[in-house]
């Protein structure tokens, strides 16, 4: 389907960038009826919202021109929540308008805001601002919004979750009542509905969300590892795919600190977006990413927020996101205008029911499985140098001679050895992982598991056993027993908690004066044991042991009949 008919000039651009075909929400916002008209839109992260409304607000701007008069006091005002996000948004607009003579004009938080007064009071026909920066040059009197025709309010919902609410209410507020109002949000939540009821006026609704279907441009990946392996997991997918650029997530400035540094360790080109960088380092390494100088890109939810990075084939969730609205925003990084993209979760033992939980919540279905192994690693590394264009490419003159000066006195084969050395020189070294819990559906039934604990009393032993699977259990000890009050009750989440291990894959628990001995699933307890060296709690020790003896029959009667001494049990029954 073609652009529907919009400004010469515009048409113009959308040509020069190989647009032929509108995504869904801009075919809607340049329907008939929409010209003059107040929106509320939702549309999902990489759907061309920003042409979308570029295109919808043209006629409010030049009406039949082609070209805009001197610029003087901003006719559109765009108003975005992160300085990534308004830089996007101004590069976007300014192609889209180059044939229009269009001023455009930035106020971003962390920039110059001199140079932005000087760029103000030279005029300008559009501003891309943050909301603080923007109020900021209100205040001030930069910023002059007396002959606005149109506000754009671009990922509403972001702005509020961010507590941006009075200095939106300010420029609102302040512009004039005959403007149109714009909202594009990701969902119309109760605040944004409330935003629109104020400021807006006969607001035609467009809602270009697919609901209950994941976004079909995204496939969704789950990776189940060991918590003391997750860091390393990341490594490997990124080995795995080797996407032009990939983009991880962490929970924590901290945390992008840490993983950052591995990965540039282990030899990846990484950068790092946080909150704590100033606003020439975020420029720097977004730069970076777009000249193919590095390929990955760590960051916090923050610093990611309105990130849209070329060829943009994978993200990597290393810590999993707070909500399904995070998840999904973050996803949206990639599968953008058209292109295809992989995002990958990467899923603690521990945090399993959670990362399910988001998922279902998000209304996606994800293929989960190992994590990516060494091995599997290797042989794309030799399928894709034997693919590699170089191996095809036609040889320089100055390539021709070194080669058969190579061939002096050398084999071919060991030319081709000494190629593949430095292939892999040049690659990061894969990590050896263990895939410790099987796929779900290798799992025994639901009938076959215990659903409630039995608990038999022994002497000098209590026995407690836990719902779990059935199969080979290995046994293990730790180094406090009755005297230091042990029960299942709070045992069972410290097994769990240190062994990073479900209360399914406990077995027996034996609790002795000065020790407890209980059980592990076999096929696991290589990984329990590895995490133990990682999560070790202070208050234990836990150990490999062997299985304990059973109780005696005449222990199990003491604990029955305490008070009942055995002498006389004996004299009554001669």
């Amino acid at each position: 389907m073609p652009f529907p008919p919009a400004n010469p000039a515009l048409e113009r651009a959308l040509a020069a960038r190989g647009y032929t075909e509108p995504t869904p929400v801009q075919e809607a916002v340049m329907q008939p009826g929409t010209e003059a008209r107040d929106l509320l839109v939702s549309a999902q992260t990489g759907s061309g919202k920003t042409v979308a409304y570029g295109l919808a607000f043209a006629a409010s701007l030049l009406g039949a021109e082609t070209q805009f008069d001197r610029a003087a006091a901003p006719l559109a005002l765009i108003v975005a929540p992160t300085r990534e996000l308004a830089m996007q948004v101004h590069k976007e607009l300014s192609w889209l308008y180059e044939h229009t003579g269009a001023r455009i004009v930035s106020c971003i938080g962390g920039m110059d805001g001199r140079a932005e007064a000087r760029e103000l009071y030279a005029g300008s026909h559009i501003v891309v601002g943050t909301p603080g920066r923007l109020c900021d040059h209100l205040t001030r009197g930069r910023l002059d919004l007396t002959g606005l025709r149109v506000l754009v309010l671009d990922e509403a919902d972001e702005m509020l979750d961010m507590g941006f609410r009075e200095e939106l209410d300010q420029l609102l507020t302040t512009a004039p009542e005959t403007r149109r109002t714009l909202l594009f949000s990701a969902t119309i939540a109760r605040e944004i509905a409330a935003l629109a009821r104020k400021y807006q006026t006969d607001a035609l609704r467009i809602d270009t969300l697919v609901r209950n279907q994941q976004h079909a441009d995204i496939e969704y990946r789950a990776v189940r590892v060991a918590p003391h392996e997750a860091r390393n997991a990341v490594v490997n997918v990124l080995r795995f795919f080797e996407a032009p650029t990939a983009l991880v997530f962490c929970a924590t400035r901290e945390g992008v600190r840490h993983l950052h540094g591995a990965l540039v360790e282990r030899g990846f080109t990484a950068v790092a977006l946080s909150g704590e960088l100033t606003q020439n380092e975020r420029t720097r390494a977004l730069q970076a990413l777009r000249d193919g100088q590095a390929r990955v890109c760590v960051a916090t939810d923050v610093a990611a927020r309105g990130l849209d990075l070329p060829d943009l084939g994978l993200v990597i969730h290393a810590d999993l996101p707070v909500d399904h609205e995070t998840l999904l925003h973050r996803s949206g990084r990639t599968g953008r205008a058209g292109r295809k993209g992989v995002c990958m979760l990467i899923v603690p033992s521990n945090r399993y029911r959670r990362a399910e939980q988001l998922l279902q919540s998000a209304s996606v279905t994800a293929t989960w499985g190992g994590p990516p192994t060494a091995e599997s690693i290797r042989a794309l590394d030799a399928e894709r140098l034997l693919a590699d264009p170089l191996l095809t490419a036609a040889a320089e003159p100055e390539d021709t001679a070194l080669a058969t000066a190579l061939l002096e006195g050398r084999s071919a084969l060991d030319i081709a050895a000494a190629l593949i050395r430095l292939h892999r020189q040049r690659l990061p070294a894969p990590e050896e992982l263990s895939d410790p819990f099987p796929p779900r559906a290798a799992r025994a039934p639901r009938e076959l598991i215990a659903t409630a604990p039995r608990v038999a009393y022994a002497e000098p032993e209590r026995e407690a056993y836990v719902a779990r699977e059935t199969g080979p259990m290995a046994w293990f000890s730790m180094n406090i027993g009755r005297q230091s009050k042990a029960d299942p009750k709070w045992l069972v989440p410290l097994i769990c908690r240190v062994g990073t291990v479900t209360k399914r894959d406990i077995g027996a628990i034996r609790i002795f004066d000065r020790e407890t001995k209980f059980e592990i699933r076999a096929e696991i307890a290589a990984a329990f044991t590895a995490s133990l060296a990682a999560n070790g709690a202070d208050e234990v020790r836990i150990h490999s042991t062997v299985a304990p003896a059973p109780a005696s029959r005449t222990a199990i009667e003491r604990t029955r009949h305490p008070s009942r001494p055995v002498a006389h049990k004996r004299a009554r029954a001669g």
